[in-house]
């Protein structure tokens, strides 16, 4: 008698389940939202996701409390070589005094990136950036720390959000390259072992300002 292999006893599972009519278990399946809606503040939500992918959150009412916070970050981690290229940003370092290389010298010893961003995403607690802005691909991953200067009204609940941002700030000109960064950068390519920095920088600042 012949020995009824495994390959053929799925094949008839299938056949079985293909003749056996059953009613669709999911029938709205389609029409489900993909996440749950959210109604609380989406900073909250953002700062809480951000923290859980070892980023840090920094709210500030204004701009001083901005520069206060950033000089206290730098004077605590002796940081010296700190890079900003967009104007707007330049502009509101230079107004308190903040000191920053404005220009690529000596670019490969930096410590610090500051940029604006695009979007933030609240859902994973994650950054949109781009090379649309005079920041361009190096600053937001060269330096072994970013800090990202945003205001609440770049929080957005999703993904598809962020793009829309996108999609209105650039209508014909898309940048080549559009990045979501959640947390630091990190990786467990090496016996499993997480390694913060790994690719890009090792810590990741958000400092969220009202507007």
């Amino acid at each position: 008698m012949k020995e009824t292999t495994s390959k053929e006893k799925m094949l008839k599972k299938i056949r079985k389940a293909l003749l056996e009519k059953r009613d669709n278990p999911y029938p709205n399946l389609e029409d489900t939202p993909l996440y749950e809606e959210y109604n609380d503040h989406l900073d909250v939500l953002f700062a809480g996701q951000l923290s859980a992918v070892s980023g840090n959150f920094v709210f500030c009412e204004d701009e001083i409390q901005l520069i206060e916070n950033l000089l206290d970050l730098t004077e605590k981690n002796n940081w010296r070589r700190i890079y900003a290229w967009e104007t707007g940003l330049q502009s509101l370092l230079s107004k308190y005094e903040f000191p920053f290389y404005s220009t690529d010298t000596e670019f490969l010893n930096a410590d610090v990136g500051i940029t604006y961003c695009e979007a933030l995403v609240a859902r994973n607690g994650s950054v949109l950036v781009s090379n649309g802005t005079a920041a361009g691909r190096r600053l937001s991953i060269y330096p072994h720390i970013h800090i990202v200067i945003a205001y609440t009204s770049q929080l957005v609940l999703d993904l598809k959000d962020g793009f829309k941002v996108l999609k209105e700030k650039y209508p014909e000109n898309m940048p080549s390259m559009v990045s979501n960064i959640t947390g630091p950068s990190r990786t467990a390519d090496i016996e499993k072992t997480l390694v913060l920095g790994a690719h890009g920088p090792k810590e990741l600042y958000v400092f969220l300002l009202e507007n």
